[in-house]
Formats: C-alpha cells, sequence, structure tokens
C-alpha cells in the first residue's frame, strides 16, 4: 500500500530537534506525573496502586473505568459504546481501516490532519476536498459540501475545533452537517481531539457521536489533558459501529498499556480540573498572540475559538515552506508552514505553552519579517 508522505510529521523530525523557539507545538503545558497526582487530591494512594500492578496486559478494549469516564464527556454514550486506542491517530486510521474500502467516495474537510484525505486515498478512496476559506471564518460552507457529497458518499471526514485554525463549528452548523451526511447515508468521523478546550460557555462542544447514529468521535489525552505521553486515545459511537472496529482492532492493537489507562482514567476522572487549568493557559497564550498580530501588518489571523493553534495569513514574498525554512535557519524560530496542511501563504503557531518565549519569538519573527 503507496501512501503519501505526512506533511507535519515529517516537517516535525526535520526541524524541530533544532529549534531555539518552537511555536509549532500543538499542546498545552504538559503535566507531569507528580502534577497529575497532585491534582487527583490522593497522591499516595495512587501510587501505591501504581507501584502495585503487574505488568501485564491491559483490558483489552480498555478498562471499565477508564471507558466509563470517557463516556462521561458525551450525552448519549456509555462504555459500550467506546473502545480505546493508541492515541486519535489510531483511533483515526482504525475507523478508516473498517470502513473505507476501494472506490468508495470521501468527503475530507481541508485543512485538517493529514490522515482524513491520505489515508482514504492510499485505500483506493475517491477523495473530493472541501476547503476552508478564512472569509467564512473557516466554518464550512454548507451549500458547497451538500454538492460535494451529494447521494453517493461513504463517509465524511472533518475536525471539530478545526486544526490549524481553532474554528469551533457551532450546534446549529453541525446539525445541518448531520443532514447532508444523512442524505447520502454517509458516516461522519469527527476528529474531536481539541473538544473540550472552547475558549469561551462550555470547554464541550456538542458531539457527531451525540447527535447522528453513524456520527464516529475520536479523540484522546493528548491536547485536552496535556498528556500526549500516554498515547491513549478512543472511538466513541453505535455500538454496531464499535464492533466492526473492534474486529480490525484485534490485528494491531491488543490492549493499551496498562499504566497509560490507568492514569488516563485519573485525568479523565478529574476533568474539571485539568480543563480549567489549560484553558486558564491557553487565554494567556491567545492573548500574546491576538496582541502582536494587532499590531504586526504583515500578517491576518481570524482569531481561534477553540483548541491550541492558529492559522496566520503573512504578506511577504517566500512560500510557506521557504519562509519557515529561512526563519528558522536564520533566527532559531520553529513555525509550521501551511504548505505541510495544503495552504501556501499560511503559518500554524501553537500558543498553549512556554507564554514568555512564545513573546520572544514573535517579536524575532517581526523583526525579521520587516525585511520584506
Amino acid at each position: 500500500m503507496k501512501i503519501d508522505k505526512f506533511k507535519v510529521e515529517d516537517w516535525f523530525n526535520k526541524y524541530e530537534k533544532d529549534a531555539l523557539y518552537d511555536l509549532a507545538d500543538t499542546c498545552v503545558d504538559s503535566l507531569s506525573l507528580e502534577e497529575l497526582l497532585s491534582i487527583t487530591g490522593d497522591r499516595q494512594k495512587n501510587l501505591d496502586e501504581v507501584f502495585n500492578r503487574k505488568l501485564n496486559y491491559g483490558d483489552i478494549h480498555g478498562s471499565r473505568r477508564l471507558k466509563q469516564a470517557i463516556a462521561s464527556m458525551y450525552q448519549h454514550q456509555n462504555s459500550e459504546n467506546i473502545t480505546i486506542t493508541h492515541g486519535t491517530i489510531g483511533a483515526n486510521h482504525l475507523v478508516m481501516l473498517t470502513l473505507i474500502e476501494p472506490d468508495d467516495k470521501v468527503v475530507s474537510i481541508i485543512p485538517t490532519y493529514q490522515q482524513h484525505y491520505s489515508i482514504p486515498k492510499s485505500f483506493g478512496g475517491h477523495v473530493n476536498i472541501l476547503y476552508l476559506k478564512e472569509e467564512n471564518n473557516w466554518l464550512p460552507d454548507l451549500e458547497e459540501l451538500e454538492r460535494l457529497v451529494g447521494t453517493d458518499t461513504k463517509i465524511i471526514c472533518m475536525n471539530n475545533p478545526n486544526n490549524p485554525t481553532g474554528a469551533v463549528i457551532p450546534e446549529e452548523m453541525l446539525n445541518k452537517i448531520v443532514d447532508i451526511a444523512k442524505k447520502s447515508n454517509a458516516y461522519i468521523l469527527c476528529d474531536e481531539v481539541y473538544r473540550g478546550l472552547n475558549h469561551e460557555g462550555n470547554p464541550f462542544t456538542i458531539s457527531v457521536a451525540d447527535i447522528y447514529d453513524k456520527g464516529i468521535s475520536t479523540g484522546s489525552t493528548s491536547k485536552v489533558f496535556s498528556l500526549a505521553g500516554l498515547r491513549l486515545g478512543w472511538i466513541a459511537a453505535n455500538e454496531d459501529i464499535i464492533t466492526q472496529i473492534n474486529n480490525q482492532r484485534e490485528y494491531n492493537t491488543i490492549s493499551v498499556g496498562i499504566l497509560d489507562d490507568f492514569f488516563a482514567s485519573l485525568a479523565i476522572e478529574n476533568k474539571d480540573k485539568i480543563i480549567k487549568r489549560n484553558i486558564e493557559k491557553i487565554k494567556i497564550g491567545k492573548k500574546i498572540l491576538t496582541d502582536w498580530a494587532s499590531k504586526e501588518p504583515k500578517v491576518h489571523l481570524v482569531i481561534p475559538q477553540g483548541g491550541t493553534t492558529a492559522f496566520i495569513r503573512y504578506y511577504a514574498p517566500l512560500s510557506s515552506v521557504e519562509l519557515c525554512k529561512k526563519l528558522q535557519e536564520e533566527t532559531g524560530v520553529m513555525i509550521l508552514p501551511g504548505e505541510t496542511m495544503e495552504y501556501d501563504k499560511y503559518l500554524r503557531i501553537g500558543y498553549g505553552n512556554n507564554f514568555e518565549q512564545l513573546k520572544t519569538a514573535l517579536e524575532i519573527f517581526s523583526q525579521w519579517l520587516s525585511k520584506f
């Protein structure tokens, strides 16, 4: 099976290790185990449980404790609607491996994580792309989506809140997307890895799994819970879909790590504390970024409403790849070029951690941009 090079991950592999200022990171300031155990309020009891655990295989589809904790983040899911995966990247891959066959029609909303269009293409699917537009505040054009989906689409792939733009699809619009999917009897795979990080109001946007029988939600502990090192994710969907996915899952997962399962359970059971911490941090970084963008004449920013990333248009006579290469070579500032997400003349910036570094790096970037 041939597959396109994963542009974002390839860029990180090449440039992250040499960056002096990393503005490409998409996580909120990661938790240490000490911080996580302090948040739970029963540090010694949890430590004793960890040290007394035998390091055997865990529960095959995830512990009941973990699946119940995950289900609590949805309106209409229970533990039977959940299966545990190796991160959201594993969850998305399993969904596609289960549902997409050669010649299936797939509609993917871009910009997004490259899995959502490169994997279906590698399976022999016919992938149609809906490109989000800055002038629409990075929200999908529903008329264009309806035209692309038609009556013969197998699956619609999207993410909400959006990576890289930070756009959040409102509930009314999400319901209209479901109506479009129903005309084709299509599945909707919604990568909801940033769900829980809406900047205002309820941090949890409505999940597609809660409003559509063929809606499939994927998520993980990486972004919302600042625990990317656990490499733990999940899929939420109706039981028939989960059964189909688990049939595929047996061939590539067995179980996730027993300690990953345990620590993820602790984190999600304490979600209110962790999410409060993380949104407070995001708002600090967002203010730094938006204040900078409002004063920098060579960029334009649609203010993100969720997640940890922003997609910034720049005004300079360089492609985004050329700009980011030169910028890092000359200043040590690492930014992700929009070309890695199929959009030239844009840059993705993460703003969820290391705020002094964020301020300094943006000042350096402005000085560097002033040459053009």
